[in-house]
């Protein structure tokens, strides 16, 4: 690295609600709860592919949160071992919430013929919400490996 360069760093305190891409710690809870949530309220039918996405939320919504609160804490230290942390963590999430999207969404279409007009739509919303959880981990995900490459 130049010594021209600025070093690149992981936010702090209450900056972390206030920096990009770290602002986008909100989003992916709401939209990972909401997941969480719509899928837990309807009738599982197929409890392998639903049960996949019901671990890939919950496991993002507490690592997520973790993070969120040890960059709160300062824990990192501005060492530039947790932006490489950072960077893989969103990377593996990306994944993660890629493939539960595409698995409720085939779920929701293979119950459509069996279910309620309710509970269809709440596996729709499910659907929704975690593609665009989905998405926020991958904008996350670009941006921290921006950061990681930088640092």
């Amino acid at each position: 690295m130049s010594s021209s360069a600025a070093a690149v760093s992981l936010p702090t305190g209450f900056s972390v609600l206030t920096t990009f891409p770290d602002l986008l710690f909100i989003p992916e809870f709401v939209f990972g709860g909401l997941v969480w949530i719509l899928v837990a309220s309807t009738r599982v039918a197929y409890p392998l592919l639903q049960g996949w996405v019901m671990f890939v939320s919950v496991f993002c919504f507490t690592l997520s949160t973790l993070l969120m609160c040890l960059y709160f804490c300062g824990a990192h230290g501005g060492k530039s071992s947790w932006i490489a942390v950072d960077a893989f963590y969103h990377s593996v999430a990306a994944l993660f919430y890629l493939s539960a999207a595409v698995l409720q969404a085939f779920a929701t279409i293979l119950a459509h013929a069996g279910g309620t007009l309710k509970i269809y739509q709440e596996d729709i919303a499910a659907v929704v919400f975690a593609f665009l959880a989905t998405l926020m981990y991958v904008i996350h995900k670009g941006f921290s490996l921006l950061r990681w490459k930088s640092s």
